[in-house]
């Protein structure tokens, strides 16, 4: 019996077929694939180690729309297109659990163990076209502070604060510490500027925090552009849509363009990322804040509502 990360366990009845329980494997022992395997079962949604018996079989991923001439499923680990052994090709989903696992400064290691998975099953949902069961993903979303949904990528493209309010919401202010420690996680802001025609402005930008400052990118003359020379207000914030909460931290300060060809060079090399609007950027300007406040919204403790 060989199986690969991501394969389903089936246990049936020998007499009538009947299944009697089934599971995700989300981890191996052997690099051959062979027993035991660690099991998350459907029923339960625990994960146990399991050492099949005459009564298993292993359903691969690709049972259900491919098999061999015999009737059999090929040994395989999904629907991956002809890439080489071991080249990072993945999914939707595996994108965004990468994603929101470096956004909190977890590892595979620790993100593994808190959704009780394998380290090499981790790796293979971030790097693959995997598919998790609903019971997987869900222990991904709690390891991650989450939801299924989000990592399903559920309302992408619909603009954030249209679901419920909370039944009873709670508004906080953020402290300074606070402020800085969500603002650090380099993503899209919003810069708000005064343009040369001197109409108000608020557009996305890529950013990075470097030395508590606020750099990000942009081309000569552009809007953006605007901002060095003035203070000017930057704003970052994130939307739990599903859970209704969700944080906002404004950043308030002077900014300036970044002239020295040595700290130019630093911020390059430190860059996480490139521009999403692409083409040439190599204007960077840096905000260094003044005033940080924020706010956050969370549901109200349920003992001042008894």
């Amino acid at each position: 019996m060989h199986a690969h990360l991501g394969d389903r366990l089936v246990v049936e009845s020998s007499t009538t077929g009947v299944v009697r329980r089934d599971g995700e494997i989300v981890g191996l022992h052997h690099e051959d694939g062979t027993p035991p395997y660690d099991v998350r079962w459907s029923d339960t949604e625990n994960v146990t180690l399991m050492f099949p018996g005459p009564d298993a079989h292993i359903q691969h991923l690709e049972s259900e729309e491919a098999g061999t001439a015999d009737g059999t499923s090929p040994p395989v680990t999904g629907e991956q297109p002809a890439t080489a052994p071991g080249t990072p090709n993945p999914g939707d989903i595996g994108r965004r659990v990468a994603v929101e696992r470096r956004r909190r400064g977890l590892s595979r290691e620790e993100t593994a163990r808190r959704a009780r998975i394998s380290p090499q099953y981790l790796a293979y949902v971030e790097e693959q076209p995997a598919d998790p069961t609903t019971a997987t993903l869900l222990a991904l979303a709690g390891a991650l502070d989450t939801t299924a949904s989000a990592l399903r990528g559920a309302g992408a493209d619909r603009p954030p604060g249209q679901g419920h309010a909370l039944p009873h919401p709670q508004l906080s202010d953020l402290g300074p510490e606070e402020c800085r420690q969500l603002l650090s996680t380099h993503g899209v802001g919003r810069v708000a500027v005064t343009t040369p025609g001197g109409r108000p402005a608020v557009v996305p930008v890529n950013y990075e925090v470097v030395d508590e400052a606020i750099v990000f990118r942009t081309q000569p003359g552009s809007v953006p552009a605007a901002a060095a020379g003035n203070e000017v207000a930057f704003e970052v914030d994130h939307v739990d849509e599903a859970l209704s909460r969700g944080w906002s931290v404004l950043a308030v300060g002077p900014a300036s363009t970044v002239t020295e060809p040595d700290a130019v060079r630093e911020l390059a090399r430190r860059a996480h990322t490139e521009t999403w609007a692409g083409g040439t950027r190599d204007v960077w300007v840096s905000i260094r804040p003044t005033h940080l406040t924020g706010k956050r919204i969370t549901p109200a403790d349920r003992r001042t509502h008894r």
